[in-house]
């Protein structure tokens, strides 16, 4: 009696997946349907081998057939595509950039998100080994017009939306460095567009100053924003250009095609 090997052969499985791999990256590569001809002669498959595995992506809604012939990306792949997104934290993706980041600069790194009028502190990354820092406690809330961050999002919105935030809130202050006056915000403002990085200058907290930069997502929105705290008299403009960069490697790992 023959012993049977407890090895099975990998070949056929992993050509299989392979094969399947191509098939659906000539259909990515095309807004259109295509056409099992042209699919066949982009993977160098024989045309039979193309439908067969066709027909089995389409059974499992990875592939779909408008038409005999023809083929396009199914909806599965939509929908196992959001679930992805859905899972992709903005917290989980910033932690590991915030922590390089700190240990470069040697100051507090804050993630902050918006909630309504407000910025939320989610994470930071700090060492109690660094001598005085300034440290933003996790689920610590400010007003969006006396951080850095909250002057992200308000330079992101709408001149009649900052308008009304100004209505709201009456763009109460801090200290004596606090923006309470509609005019001056929306100079502010101004500068963070076209600079791209926002700046607290002892607005929120005397003996305090603050910059930022924006997280994007994978459609280019404003969903978070990194930020570093320092007493005043030791922000470093050296830091913006580190700062820029690891808020760009979120935003990339996030999905922004821009970052």
């Amino acid at each position: 009696m023959t012993k049977r090997s407890d090895q099975q052969p990998t070949t056929p499985t992993v050509q299989v997946i392979e094969r399947m791999f191509n098939l659906l990256e000539v259909l990515a590569s095309r807004e259109d349907p295509v056409s099992l001809k042209e699919v066949s002669e982009k993977t160098g498959l024989h045309p039979s081998t193309a439908h067969r595995i066709l027909n089995d992506l389409t059974i499992g809604r990875f592939v779909d057939r408008p038409e005999a012939g023809s083929y396009r990306l199914g909806m599965r792949l939509l929908e196992l595509g959001n679930l992805v997104k859905a899972r992709l934290n903005v917290r989980d993706a910033a932690l590991t950039p915030m922590r390089e980041l700190h240990k470069l600069i040697q100051q507090p790194v804050n993630l902050s998100v918006r909630q309504g009028d407000e910025i939320v502190y989610v994470e930071r990354a700090y060492s109690e080994r660094s001598g005085m820092q300034v440290v933003r406690a996790i689920g610590g809330r400010a007003p969006l017009h006396l951080t850095s961050v909250g002057k992200l999002f308000l330079a992101a919105d709408e001149p009649l939306r900052v308008r009304a935030y100004a209505t709201r809130t009456g763009l109460a202050g801090n200290t004596r460095n606090s923006l309470t006056q509609l005019a001056s915000l929306e100079r502010e403002l101004n500068q963070c567009r076209q600079a791209g990085i926002a700046r607290d200058n002892e607005e929120l907290e005397m003996g305090v100053r603050c910059m930022a930069a924006g997280i994007y997502d994978d459609q280019c929105k404003l969903v978070a924003g990194l930020s570093i705290s320092a007493p005043a008299d030791r922000i470093d403009e050296n830091w913006v250009s580190k700062l820029r960069a690891t808020a760009s490697e979120i935003s990339a790992a996030l999905g922004c095609p821009k970052a």
